[in-house]
């Protein structure tokens, strides 16, 4: 068990709870914290309080924060393409189809499953369900990921991330020509109001949302493009560019294959119906070694699935 104790600051009084201390703890996801609060994990000034408690000054502040349980997830054998691997962290490139953690209807073939017998050893923070993960990228997105092997590289990739010093590039094939060659999207993101499972910008509790972009090449209806994430909401790229009229080529629940049937060159309207996954993919990604120091970069070229769609787009 480890305990953090923190006394506010005037300059910090009127925040509350829960979003002071994920200043504070920044390896701690927010989620994390209020799940510690309702356990009366953090007390202020010897006893419990709300996530919504607006802190004072010189409120004393103490965390309580449970070492991480043994992990019950099982180690599969399972294929891992490792671009770069050392004691502390591992770089993987992702196929498109796979989960990365356990959760509701993936149980076990996940890449925390595979990462467990590769690596032997992940960092605990993220909880005996998520050992090692820092960022995610959805079950149909491809391309580079970063997962920790120890507790020192999680919190400062945690870091990196809260303070969107982390670079990642993706490139996404979507619906539709732009007027511009280049743009910015920024409508908060939140859960769908009606449909649960999706996001959306219409959302009465989005969160901010920074999505760049810039047209790498256009077709007749479809635009490649590459998508700079400045924030991590889930879904954040397809909702963003489906919002704004260009979802992306296969996306099934943001519009993708609802545009489908409008597609002209019938060799491209069977190429796209025969996708097995959306056209978006995690094609760079760049960070400083938590440990080290060192800049690293690294890049994931664009998988079949995107070169025989663009090559019938380029005939």
């Amino acid at each position: 068990m480890k305990n953090d104790v923190f006394r506010v600051a005037l300059n910090e009084a009127g925040e509350r709870l829960d979003r002071y201390l994920t200043q504070k703890l920044p390896e701690m996801a927010r989620s994390q914290i209020q799940r510690l609060i309702v356990q009366e994990k953090i007390k202020v000034n010897g006893y419990p309080a709300k996530a919504s408690y607006k802190i004072n000054r010189d409120d004393h502040i103490w965390v309580e924060i449970p070492m991480p349980q043994e992990t019950v997830l099982k180690a599969e054998n399972l294929p891992l393409t490792v671009l770069y691997e050392d004691e502390d962290l591992i770089v993987i490139h992702k196929e498109a189809g796979s989960v990365v953690h356990p959760g509701a209807g993936h149980k076990k073939g996940t890449l925390v499953n595979a990462l467990l017998y590769h690596c032997k050893n992940l960092s605990g923070i993220g909880g005996v369900l998520r050992p090692g993960v820092v960022h995610r990228l959805d079950k149909d997105t491809s391309g580079v990921m970063v997962f920790a092997k120890s507790d020192r590289a999680h919190q400062g990739l945690a870091k990196q991330f809260k303070e969107r010093s982390i670079q990642r590039y993706y490139t996404a094939l979507v619906f539709g020509k732009f007027q511009e060659t280049s743009g910015t999207f920024s409508d908060p993101i939140g859960r769908h109001p009606v449909q649960r499972k999706k996001m959306s910008t219409k959302s009465r509790h989005g969160k901010p949302a920074l999505t760049r972009w810039k047209i790498i090449q256009s077709f007749d209806q479809m635009t490649l493009v590459e998508a700079i994430l400045a924030t991590g909401r889930t879904h954040q790229i397809r909702v963003h560019f489906s919002a704004a009229g260009h979802p992306v080529v296969g996306d099934p629940t943001y519009g993708g294959t609802r545009r489908i049937q409008g597609i002209v060159n019938l060799h491209l309207k069977r190429a796209v119906q025969k996708l097995p996954a959306l056209l978006l993919h995690a094609a760079y990604l760049s960070f400083t070694h938590p440990v080290s120091g060192k800049k690293l970069s690294y890049e994931s070229p664009l998988p079949e699935r995107f070169q025989t769609v663009l090559a019938i787009l380029n005939e």
